[in-house]
């Protein structure tokens, strides 16, 4: 593994409006590229990981997994906003010499895969093997297989959608919400919106998780309790997990990137805009997935031509894209079998 910085020193345009005078990416590689620059898994991460997919999809990535460094030259990037090293609200504006804070021209995943495309040619990449992501990720590889369709071989979007939804806007809207209601918000320094920040996390989870997963986790054995439960002290210990490792800036700009999301934004209908992928294409949904339901896989694989559709069974809903590594796995193999079988007879 080896972990990079990227710095990109020309003008760069958000969909905002806003004009960067330059921005910079934190990237993680594993394996060698090829000389066809061709051998390449880009991975996409959700919104509060980092570049390194072999520490949180550890079932997926690293040596003898799937996605092997020895076969595959594997890139994640820190999506822009981030707190792990990519630009963020935390930096410097060089503008006023101090942290952008709440100032931060913050990014929408259209905006983040238009970033990539400088490292994508810095690195020497002409062809991207395989895009996989998953929720916040999987809009990201969306947005970049639509924008350049012939760069991506196969295409694995997971548990993610063609636009945020009415109800995943409104969860993110709570959790801006409890953001701002802290009294520490207003102020320009990095721990401002920390208690927050907390809330946002524990609303956030209600969205991740399942009732059953909460049922099998975290049921009370004792039936007389009348305080203290499992479940009250799970949430509480999910926010100070995600304080103590995050900020409340980059969560709340994050989520408002992630709200933004639409891949008819300035293109026309939604279908038809799904329908110039060229990528081959694997679209994997989570049953139990409440935030981002099976509907709106099944949307994109009947839109995308020729995709395939699989569901996983998993008790962790939205959560087990990150989980059922297993599952994703087998349908992956399957589904790249299926692909090469159907080429060499073509």
């Amino acid at each position: 593994m080896t972990t990079h910085l990227f710095t990109y020193r020309g003008e760069f345009r958000l969909e905002s409006g806003t004009m960067l005078d330059g921005y910079h990416l934190a990237y993680t590689t594993y394996g060698r590229l090829n000389e066809r620059g061709d051998n390449v898994v880009w991975v996409f991460h959700a919104l509060t990981a980092n570049s390194d997919p072999a520490e949180w999809w550890d079932g997926l990535v690293g040596e003898n997994k799937l996605f092997d460094p020895s076969r595959y030259f594997i890139v994640c990037v820190n999506m822009p906003g981030s707190h792990y090293g990519s630009i963020g609200p935390l930096d410097r504006n060089p503008a006023t010499g101090n942290s952008y804070c709440h100032g931060f021209p913050w990014f929408t995943t259209r905006d983040m895969i238009r970033s990539y495309e400088p490292l994508r040619k810095h690195l020497g990449i002409q062809k991207i093997q395989i895009g996989i992501g998953g929720s916040m990720g999987g809009q990201q590889l969306l947005e970049w297989a639509i924008e350049h369709p012939d760069l991506f071989e196969y295409i694995i979007p997971i548990a993610t959608n063609a636009f945020h939804s009415p109800w995943g806007i409104a969860f993110n809207a709570s959790q801006r919400m409890a953001i701002e209601a802290d009294q520490t918000w207003n102020d320009h320094h990095e721990s401002a919106g920390m208690e927050g920040l907390k809330v946002a996390r524990s609303i956030a989870l209600l969205s991740y998780r399942h009732y059953d997963a909460y049922t099998k986790s975290q049921f009370e054995d004792q039936n007389d309790r009348l305080e203290q439960y499992r479940s009250e002290s799970y949430q509480r210990y999910q926010g100070q997990k995600l304080a103590n490792r995050f900020n409340a800036f980059s969560y709340f700009f994050l989520s408002k990137g992630m709200d933004a999301h639409n891949v008819g934004r300035g293109r026309g209908s939604v279908k038809n805009v799904l329908e110039q992928i060229k990528a081959k294409t694997l679209v994997i949904g989570i049953r139990s997935d409440v935030l981002f339901p099976v509907t709106e896989q099944q949307f994109l694989a009947d839109a995308i031509p020729g995709a395939r559709f699989c569901s996983l069974e998993s008790f962790y809903g939205h959560d087990g894209f990150l989980l059922e590594y297993n599952q994703i796995q087998e349908h992956i193999n399957a589904f790249l079998e299926e692909v090469s079988i159907k080429l060499s007879k073509s």
